[in-house]
């Protein structure tokens, strides 16, 4: 039938002319109603490079969620800046390393560095002084490319392009090469982050595509083994190479496998290698390499990665007029899905604390618990999103207790690092349980946790006999109590839950222990000494790193310093009124600090430092004193200051995705000041709509009505249609799905 006959020659061109408008307004409505039309990808709003820069200290490289393996470029240079590896300021690499931490203030791992070559090869890294000698090679950031999944740049000194991708436990190289009779890529096993230097190392080929090898170091983690096989697309020529190593910390020397594979290429010619990784053996890389990546196809494992990460990142919907919101939520979301990363091989097998290697089909081990960081958002943040994984983390962290005989503190990769203060790994197992999360034993929960009461380290033994940490006594002994009162709080809340009543009452008691350190002549928390009385001289602003009363911060920062019991807090003060009046003077106060002061204060308002995280509950404090618009406003403020699309983007560690948690609860509207309760209290929301896609396959919908950067202040709220007077929303009340809607408006509510 001819459409011309049906319709005739006019009534045609209306027609088309009709369906073009409304394609027109279709395309328009996506690009200037909000930014979520424009690709249903969400996956493509992520910019890895925000944080790479200033102290952010994130990974840049490829990955999948959570996956073990986390290929990317190594820089030269070493130091606090690269403690991922990386920073946007190098223009150096010297290879591609296969794991790496992102966020941190320590650096380590970095194992199993490969570099391609061209010409005479050499195993000497190089130094700056000479780029021409040795394996480095500068780069520029214009022929870098980067999203989730993918990796790839042009090392400049042989004109190769270097991609990367990976699966789980498996990386993915492709390197474009020139014509060469000398093409080179070098494997060292050296080579390591920051403080990891290597105390053993192995190399073997298997065939003429095959080899593997061991790399066993110390540093963070004092005794780490990983193990690796590597497949090549090409055959090569092997060369084994034993160079000595220095270890300064040692101060001896041992022999490092280093090799040369050696081919022939002509022009654009391309070589691809798959390296897997098992922390237990090279058969069992052999096995993740055979079942996660048994093809030669680059672009498929590319789309698989993106895949993974697509899915992952559609958990939260959002729509926002404004790009750059769109960007720094998916970048923060992105970042909290690096670690903890799994610990275990394909068949079930894992590296326990014990050092043994054991075999488990009940839960997945993982490592990279940065738990003073992430108890505080981000592990609430997954208990919405990712409960199976939650699951796995907590029984890892009962595991671990059990084959280490202690509490978790900061733990990587089979390796109890004891960083920070406190016990968190207490508030993490508490508020999972307390969730009702499946898959999680309460009773052994408990008897684990509880375990805490006993311990005589770090302090603990001044808490039990005399009710405080003397500061002549302890090192941090301010940041330890307040600490530790969260989490003999946690531990009362799981105790009350279990009808464990007089345990219940002693944690409790445990718990207020936090009043002791407060001098309310001068209105802070303060050392103590051994005697009863606070130290003579005081400087609330005043902080050093080391032989202080309090760590990575200050007594401004530290007052605030009690999530558990803001009431309790207040009442030290004397009134809401009088709680306040501090709140304004440590936004109000100068920033200025003193010489020698922690690195990690940053992000300051005042004396608010927004870059570390004991400071990251108190803007919602203001809500305990019916003075919620204050925190609408210095929430905002933070999250339009401290947060921005750019490499120097944030203003601080992103520690392992805290910081990045931080502004996802945040720009939602609320956030965990207790990390245990199920309470999320309101702040300002960001985002005009979230969609959050529940691990329980219900969905809850945030509607922010009227929402502008003027209109910054929660006028009214309603929950499923229903008018909604708390400060605060429960968890519950998230998980059975449904809506919250905000109605914004430019004028505080007081």
């Amino acid at each position: 039938m001819n459409i011309v006959n049906v319709f005739g020659n006019q009534s045609l061109i209306l027609f088309m002319k009709n369906i073009l408008k409304i394609v027109i307004l279709l395309v328009i409505a996506c690009f200037t109603s909000n930014y979520s039309c424009a690709d249903s990808r969400v996956v493509s709003f992520v910019d890895p490079m925000i944080g790479s820069d200033y102290h952010g200290n994130v990974f840049v490289g490829a990955s999948v969620p959570f996956g073990m393996i986390q290929p990317g470029p190594t820089n030269m240079s070493k130091g606090w800046h690269w403690c991922s590896g990386y920073h946007y300021s190098d223009s150096t690499i010297i290879g591609f390393s296969h794991t790496h931490l992102s966020g941190t203030g320590i650096g380590d791992l970095g194992d199993i560095l490969m570099m391609p070559t061209t010409g005479e090869p050499t195993t000497f890294k190089g130094t700056f002084s000479d780029l021409t000698k040795g394996y480095v090679s500068k780069f520029s950031h214009n022929e870098e490319k980067v999203r989730p999944g993918y990796y790839a740049v042009i090392l400049q000194k042989y004109n190769i392009k270097a991609e990367l991708t990976a699966t789980e436990r498996v990386a993915y190289h492709r390197y474009t090469f020139p014509e060469s009779a000398k093409s080179n890529i070098i494997i060292d096993l050296g080579e390591g982050i920051d403080w990891d230097e290597p105390t053993e190392t192995y190399l073997k080929q298997i065939d003429n595509k095959t080899i593997e090898g061991y790399r066993y170091s110390r540093g963070w983690a004092k005794n780490q083994k990983i193990y690796f096989r590597a497949e090549f697309s090409k055959p090569m020529i092997f060369k084994d190479v034993y160079e000595p190593f220095y270890r300064p910390r040692s101060k001896d020397n041992i022999d490092v496998h280093k090799a040369v594979l050696s081919f022939s290429t002509i022009k654009n010619e391309v070589i691809e290698a798959k390296v897997a990784i098992s922390y237990v053996s090279c058969a069992n890389a052999a096995e993740n390499l055979i079942a996660e990546l048994s093809d030669w196809k680059f672009k498929k494992t590319v789309s698989n990665a993106t895949k993974k990460w697509n899915k992952e990142l559609s958990k939260i919907k959002i729509e926002s007029k404004n790009k750059a919101t769109q960007t720094m939520f998916y970048t923060s979301l992105f970042r909290t899905m690096f670690s903890p990363s799994i610990f275990c091989d394909v068949n079930g097998d894992y590296r326990g604390a014990d050092g043994k290697v054991y075999n488990t089909k009940k839960f997945v081990p993982h490592t990279v618990f940065s738990l003073w960081d992430t108890y505080r958002a981000f592990h609430p943040l997954q208990t919405i999103i990712n409960t199976k994984r939650t699951a796995d983390w907590v029984n890892t962290l009962l595991d671990i207790t059990d084959k280490q005989g202690s509490l978790p503190i900061w733990h990587l990769v089979g390796n109890e690092t004891g960083t920070m203060v406190g016990v968190h790994s207490i508030p993490v197992i508490v508020d999972a349980v307390l969730k009702n999360i499946d898959g999680i034993d309460a009773e052994r929960a408990y008897k684990l946790v509880s375990s805490f009461e006993k311990r005589n380290d770090r302090g603990l033994n001044f808490v039990r006999e005399l009710g405080f940490i003397p500061a002549d006594k302890e090192n941090w002994s301010v940041s330890k109590a307040l600490e530790y009162a969260i989490d003999d709080y946690c531990i009362a809340l799981l105790a009350n839950r279990l009808g464990k009543t007089e345990d219940a009452k002693r944690f409790s008691e445990r718990a207020k222990l936090y009043k002791n350190y407060f001098d309310k002549q001068l209105g802070f928390m303060r050392g103590k000494l051994a005697d009863g009385t606070f130290r003579k001289e005081y400087n609330p602003s005043f902080s050093l790193h080391e032989e202080a009363d309090y760590v990575e911060g200050n007594g401004w920062q530290y007052t605030f310093l009690v999530p558990q019991d803001p009431q309790g807090l207040i009442d030290l003060f004397g009134s809401k009124k009088a709680f306040a009046d501090k709140l304004d003077s440590l936004f109000a106060a100068s920033s200025q600090l003193n010489e020698g002061a922690s690195i990690d204060i940053s992000g300051l308002i005042g004396q608010y430092a927004h870059g570390n995280e004991p400071s990251h509950s108190t803007l919602y404090l203001y809500q305990f004193v019916d003075q919620g618009y204050k925190t609408a406003e210095k929430v905002r403020q933070v999250l339009t200051e401290m947060y921005k699309p750019k490499p120097d983007g944030l203003c601080g560690n992103d520690d392992c995705g805290q910081m990045s948690a931080w502004y996802i609860f945040s720009a939602l509207g609320f956030y965990p000041v207790n990390p245990a309760n199920g309470e999320y209290v309101f702040g300002s929301p960001l985002v005009d709509k979230a969609v959050i896609k529940l691990s329980n396959n219900k969905t809850f919908t945030i509607i922010a009505k009227n929402n502008s950067t003027k209109n910054i202040y929660i006028q009214s709220k309603t929950l499923n249609g229903k008018p909604y007077n708390e400060i605060f929303i429960r968890h519950q009340d998230i998980m059975n799905g449904g809506e919250l809607i905000f109605e914004m408006g430019n004028r505080p509510l007081k």
